[in-house]
């Protein structure tokens, strides 16, 4: 793995960790400071407070994963349909007159090797994606000339159909798995709340006299991890999909 990627997965599992323990730390310290000059703090209902803010916590970070989930989950189904529709174009394809059958099975293969070629170097998806546009853009310049053929239309409309699903399925992939990810007013919301919920339970442990750094660090351990997934998962680079269908598919048509 990459320098780069290293200090990113590196940061997305310090700055959640620290984020909750620091607060906690000094809404501790601020506690026990307010509770030695005012001793009648333990009886006011700190508690409920940090109990409805930590369900509104709760619904956040739910929501965020939800999000996050989704569209992992998106992603491997714009995988799977990639993998039906370049094998469908390829067997369609044995309908159409030479020699746009040849060139179009060569194209696809090219285009399964792009594919290939991506998972085995993530670094290279700028040529792969110019590689993969202009093999597209060649399987329709030859369906465009298909009507020129004694093709029926039929049988046209079958294969034209199969190429313009292989096109619309990778704008989808390139579009999900580059442009679309959690919006950042939600993670800075997701933050600022866990801010202050932690805040407000070291306070709680606080004018409570309860609590120690090994309690604390396990809390902040415990609300990381779940935020690190949310992160892990938002990120293509990191969550990287199970590529078995298409490596199988690859193998095919060898």
């Amino acid at each position: 793995m990459e320098t780069s990627s290293v200090l990113r997965l590196a940061g997305m599992i310090l700055i959640p960790f620290i984020l909750v323990l620091t607060p906690i730390i000094l809404g501790q310290r601020y506690g026990i400071n307010q509770s030695r000059k005012f001793p009648d703090l333990q009886r006011t209902p700190v508690g409920s407070i940090t109990g409805a803010a930590f369900a509104l916590l709760a619904f956040l970070l739910a929501f965020t994963f939800q999000m996050a989930a989704t569209r992992f989950d998106a992603r491997k189904k714009l995988l799977l349909d990639e993998v039906t529709n370049i094998r469908t174009t390829y067997l369609r394809a044995a309908l159409i007159p030479e020699p746009f059958q040849s060139d179009t099975r060569k194209l696809l293969i090219d285009y399964v090797n792009l594919r290939v070629e991506l998972n085995n170097d993530p670094s290279r998806l700028d040529y792969v994606m110019t590689g993969s546009s202009r093999i597209l853009d060649s399987l329709w310049n030859n369906t465009t000339k298909l009507p020129g053929t004694n093709l029926s239309p039929a049988i046209f409309s079958l294969f034209a159909s199969s190429v313009n699903n292989l096109v619309d399925n990778y704008n989808q992939r390139v579009t999900m798995t580059l442009e679309y990810r959690i919006p950042v007013v939600v993670f800075w919301s997701l933050f600022f709340v866990t801010f202050f919920c932690m805040l407000l339970l070291g306070y709680q442990f606080g004018i409570s006299g309860r609590g120690n750094f090994k309690i604390f660090t396990l809390l902040a351990l415990t609300f990381s991890t779940v935020m690190f997934l949310i992160l892990l998962l938002d990120n293509p680079r990191f969550s990287k999909l199970n590529q078995k269908p298409l490596l199988t598919l690859h193998h095919q048509l060898k």
